[in-house]
């Protein structure tokens, strides 16, 4: 109740000749006079104004006016005046009973614009009592002012007492009020509910404040309140826009994409959302160039995506479900006619309400030609309404999506179809960019495993076995390789490689590595060397790539590579490095082997030597050679990530396959963001017994004695079937060695998986194969070696040179 001091009412008894014959103390305090001022004087001496016609009768039909009052000291008071009529016993006129109350300046007609007011307007006691709502706020709540007079808030409204939108964190209206009633703060907030009886939400703009008295104590809660539903509901479709926008298409994956799609619009729009795509999109091809629909055929597609409030009801991540769209259903008029549809199950107005509240988009002029579409059968499936998209991009159809509402009442507006197309837009070009990503990594993907080695030679210098595993889904194909190469001398090249970039070009620049290193290794060159030709390549690669007067690096700069040399006779592990990191050597009682190596620059800076490193590995030994991606980690550094490589590589482990799966599970998270390689290998070492070299003495009276030790050698073998052979390429090899080359000259045999022949002087001048003339005495040596044995060449060391020959051996003959 408000304070007397706050609010002075005055009381007079007026009798029927317009005397005053009763005055209140509240007289005294608003106007000043005392009762005997005003008894028995007229009451008309108490207005300022010339009393109006009919005075006080009138306020009887409307008890409630304003009116100018004179005070004692001459000033003038504005006060609202309420008249009520006086009877006796007998029913007899006796005058009226007149209360007059301040109200400032403000005239009544301000308190008329309160009561009219298109805003809600309401007051409220401290234990949120109603105290006054205005016309509109009752219609609001669907409530006369009678009705909620003296009762509390959560009584009358209890659909306020909760959030429309729990998954927002949205404050309940009635949490709002009592607690400005208990800190005294106003407030400002967006509440959406319901109504009672309603169709559909609003969306409220409200300001909560307190009301004090003099003393400054809150002595009621007023707010008010417009509805902003239109406004609002635009805002929401922006701002799912904006979701979508850093939402949708964050990975190059169609259907991840698609499920994406699917979830943006659930449930703030829609309640379920289903996406179907042509197969060739899933495959990553180009979509149907031309009209896939043929008159009176169903259209097949795939169920990407589906999302819906009902979770149980959800498709399962990554999975796709065939579907068909009858010839005459809507879906497939959307994508024959590349048009939206949008169906409602009711008439607006007519049983169903528009979203957003009437306005501009709920008129059907706004709406575009052919929508909506009233079918009441889509009830019968659960839904009161449902919009049709075709999925286009870049002029090629991909597929359909729908936006249904299940539960909902509301009808989809002009502006929700605009929305959903926008979404659609969206998702259909991040869905193309997927597809056509899928489609480079394919491509890529099978481009480098087909210039990897399908199989790894068969050597008996080592026991090998490899991984190469690309980036995962989102990332390109990279340029990590690895290669086998067997050599002369039982020997075997192990090479490993990354080229810097992904895509096609990585993997096109990763074969012509592969194929150069396979070349110059062939020409038996050591790996300093070999790492130095291969640097020249790359740039002169680079300078045939480059348009004239635009320099542009060719992918193979900055590669790396490291070529190592393994030789099962000597047990030494020759090593060059370009940039690459060197490999893990493990002894077969499980310590580290230390290398001391110094990588040398990546491939194509050039100007920049490689060095060669030499050491000697015990038999059984554990390599591992890997790329950069096995071992680079955003949470450790590189020496942590090489520290559990190295734990990761048992040297026990009987199988090199199952123990390239161990460290590759090991050491590669599940979300991959960079190919990785690995190569595993185990040495092995050739049994002295079956090596035997001999000081040739630079006599032509010593190539008998060389083929005579040689036979004997072949023969003590067991291989009596390749004496012969090996008797003529022994005399012809050591002949030209005493002619042509210089001392010391050595003769050594190799019975590996083939017979190996060598003879090594220290000339650096290399034989070549020619053809002799009728009548020339000499020419014909390398060519008969050459007919008799599988292959021969020439390798240069640092002492000179070796001519070698090999014989395959027959199964019967093992080593």
């Amino acid at each position: 109740m408000a304070d007397k001091q706050d609010a002075p009412t005055a009381a007079a008894v007026v009798d029927p000749e317009g005397m005053v014959s009763g005055w209140s103390e509240g007289g005294r305090l608003l106007l000043g006079w005392t009762a005997r001022d005003t008894v028995g004087r007229p009451v008309t001496d108490l207005l300022v104004d010339p009393p109006p016609p009919g005075f006080p009768e009138r306020y009887d039909a409307d008890p409630t006016g304003w009116i100018a009052l004179r005070h004692r000291d001459g000033s003038t008071v504005d006060a609202v005046v309420t008249s009520q009529p006086l009877f006796g016993p007998d029913g007899r006129a006796m005058g009226h009973a007149l209360t007059m109350q301040r109200w400032g300046r403000r005239p009544v007609i301000a308190d008329r614009a309160f009561e009219q007011c298109p805003f809600a307007l309401g007051v409220y006691d401290p234990e949120l009592r109603f105290q006054w709502i205005n016309a509109s706020s009752g219609r609001v709540i669907a409530h006369s002012e009678e009705q909620v007079l003296g009762r509390k808030y959560r009584e009358v409204l209890p659909e306020l007492d909760r959030s429309l939108f729990p998954e927002r964190d949205d404050k309940p209206y009635t949490d709002a009020l009592a607690e400005v009633a208990r800190t005294g703060e106003p407030t400002r907030l967006i509440t959406v509910f319901q109504p009672r009886g309603g169709d559909y939400a609003n969306a409220w703009a409200t300001s909560i404040w307190p009301v004090r008295d003099a003393e400054g104590r809150v002595r009621a809660i007023a707010n008010w309140g417009f509805d902003m539903s239109a406004e609002y509901w635009a805002r929401q479709r922006l701002l799912m826009l904006n979701r979508a926008s850093g939402g949708i298409g964050r990975t190059l994956d169609v259907i991840g994409t698609a499920q994406e799609l699917a979830r943006t619009p659930v449930p703030g729009f829609v309640d379920l959302v289903t996406v179907d795509l042509f197969g060739e999109v899933l495959r990553g091809e180009e979509p149907p160039s031309r009209s896939p629909f043929h008159p009176g055929e169903p259209i097949g597609l795939s169920r990407a995506a589906r999302h819906s409030t009902k979770v149980a009801a959800d498709q399962a991540p990554g999975g796709t479900t065939p579907v068909t769209h009858s010839p005459g259903s809507v879906a497939a008029r959307c994508m024959a006619t590349g048009r939206s549809t949008v169906e409602l199950a009711t008439e607006p107005g007519q049983g169903g309400e528009w979203a957003f509240g009437p306005g501009l988009a709920a008129d059907p002029a706004h709406w575009p030609p052919g929508n909506p579409v009233i079918d009441e059968s889509i009830a019968a499936d659960g839904l009161t309404g449902r919009i049709t998209v075709p999925l286009r991009a870049r002029g090629a159809l991909l597929g359909v999506v729908a936006f249904s509402r299940l539960d909902r009442p509301e009808a989809f507006t002009a502006d929700d179809l605009i929305l959903a197309e926008e979404l659609t837009a969206k998702a259909a070009v991040a869905i193309d960019n997927a597809r056509r990503y899928s489609r480079e990594r394919t491509t890529a993907l099978t481009l480098q495993r087909s210039l990897l080695p399908q199989g790894l030679p068969n050597q008996e210098a080592v026991e090998v076995a490899s991984r190469y595993l690309p980036g995962g889904t989102g990332t390109e194909v990279g340029g990590d390789w690895f290669d086998v190469v067997p050599l002369s001398g039982a020997r075997v090249a192990l090479v490993v490689g990354d080229v810097v970039g992904h895509g096609l070009h990585a993997s096109a620049s990763m074969g012509r590595l592969r194929t150069a290193v396979r070349t110059l290794a062939d020409v038996d060159l050591p790996p300093d060397e070999l790492l130095t030709h291969l640097d020249d390549l790359v740039l002169h690669l680079a300078g045939d790539l480059q348009p004239t007067g635009r320099p542009q690096p060719a992918g193979e700069s900055g590669a790396t590579c490291l070529y190592t040399v393994y030789d099962p006779v000597s047990r030494h592990l020759t090593l060059a490095s370009a940039g690459h990191p060197p490999p893990l050597i493990i002894s077969p009682d499980g310590t580290m082997t230390p290398i001391s190596v110094h990588p040398g620059p990546p491939l194509g800076i050039g100007g920049l030597p490689f060095e060669a490193t030499d050491l000697e590995v015990p038999e059984g030994s554990l390599l591992a050679l890997y790329t950069d991606g096995l071992v680079e980690s955003r949470e450790r550094d590189a020496d942590q990530r090489i520290t559990e490589l190295q734990r990761a590589l048992n040297p026990s482990a009987t199988s090199l396959e199952a123990l390239c799966d161990t460290v590759m599970d090991t050491m590669l998270p599940q979300r991959r963001t960079d190919d990785a390689a690995l190569l595993l290998v185990r040495t092995r070492a050739l049994d002295p017994h079956h090596v035997a070299d001999w000081e040739v003495k630079p006599d032509s009276a010593y190539v008998p004695r060389a083929r005579k030790l040689a036979v004997d050698q072949v023969d003590a073998w067991g291989l009596e079937e390749a004496s012969f052979v090996t008797e003529l390429v022994v005399s012809e090899l050591v002949t030209n060695a005493i002619r042509y080359g210089e001392p010391p000259i050595k003769l050594r045999l190799i019975r590996d998986s083939s017979l190996i022949c060598e003879v090594s002087d220290a000339s650096n001048t290399a034989p070549h194969l020619r053809r002799a003339r009728a009548f020339d005495e000499g020419g014909r040596g390398l060519l008969l070696v050459a007919q008799l044995t599988q292959g021969w060449g020439t390798r240069h060391t640092s002492d000179g040179k070796t001519i070698w020959c090999a014989q395959t051996l027959s199964r019967s003959e093992p080593p």
